[in-house]
């Protein structure tokens, strides 16, 4: 097992490569684990995606920060690659955010993603959304960038400011972000290509896109981003609603046949699930350590 707290090393090493990469977002320690499993080199920790596992709640800023925190915990603890987890608005002001990145650090995320909305946030691909002030949002970012005690510590600055105040506030915000240490710089939900094509021109440094399907951004070849300037693509969705539409599909044949016969395809078999639990990690160690004490 890698030492957690080295996980932004990792994460850092990743971004140097200078090439273009993608991060699916996970929900709980077992999609984490498929992630990694699926060849992926970074994972992200979706908040709407915890929201709505955990909570069956839509991402409205009802999760708490320990809530978030735990789940993170369980999802590193399951993994070897680096996580990228959503601390949403930071949950408060710059002292609440000094705080969320500390205590997410010593989880062992490799990177936080911090927004500018204003707290409770709402999902980026919703209607209704407000920001905070530009100073604001800035100062944020400037303590997120101080509290981390690992300079390797990816920080993620995302403005929503697009939909709240139009693509120029948007690059302004970015570009203070950069000049306050971000790492990253994502701004959420340009809603056409040619949007997307502005902030890959006009926002300096790496930046990433957030691709959700259906949502308020066209869904892009990754070809054509890297083109545009993008250095990452967050897939933040993608796992879990995959995930519902298959126990939705298999819920309902269930109810309509009353048998799960021919599901038999629909799901992995005894044996991939123990490999996907890593069951034989744990078998070994029972022959190894546990023994028989009946008498």
């Amino acid at each position: 097992m890698k030492n957690k707290m080295s996980m932004p090393r990792p994460f850092r090493e990743v971004l140097a490569r200078d090439e273009f990469f993608i991060v699916p977002g996970a929900y709980d320690a077992l999609t984490a684990r498929l992630v990694e499993l699926g060849g992926f080199d970074v994972v992200y920790a979706t908040g709407a995606g915890i929201s709505n596992s955990q909570l069956a709640v839509p991402d409205i800023g009802l999760c708490t920060m320990n809530e978030i925190l735990d789940q993170v915990r369980r999802m590193i603890s399951a993994i070897e690659i680096p996580l990228i987890a959503d601390v949403d608005t930071g949950f408060g002001n710059a002292v609440n955010v000094y705080r969320t990145v500390r205590d997410f650090e010593r989880a062992g995320v490799a990177g936080l993603q911090i927004e500018d909305q204003v707290s409770p946030k709402r999902c980026g691909h919703f209607s209704g959304k407000q920001i905070v002030s530009f100073d604001e949002a800035v100062a944020k970012i400037k303590v997120a960038v101080q509290a981390r005690t690992d300079p390797d510590l990816v920080i993620i600055a995302r403005t929503d400011a697009i939909a709240v105040a139009g693509m120029d506030e948007a690059i302004r915000r970015a570009k203070a972000f950069l000049a306050a240490g971000a790492d990253l710089l994502f701004v959420e939900a340009p809603n056409s290509t040619e949007q997307l094509a502005i902030v890959g021109r006009e926002v300096p440094g790496r930046k990433l896109a957030n691709i959700v399907e259906g949502g308020k951004t066209p869904v892009v070849p990754v070809e054509d981003l890297k083109a545009m300037g993008y250095s990452m693509a967050l897939y933040a969705n993608l796992v879990m609603r995959s995930s519902v539409l298959a126990i939705q599909n298999n819920l309902e044949h269930l109810r309509e046949h009353g048998n799960s016969k021919a599901l038999a395809d629909r799901m992995i078999t005894m044996e991939e699930r123990a490999r996907v639990t890593n069951k034989s990690f744990f078998d070994n160690i029972e022959q190894r350590y546990v023994t028989d004490v009946a008498f």
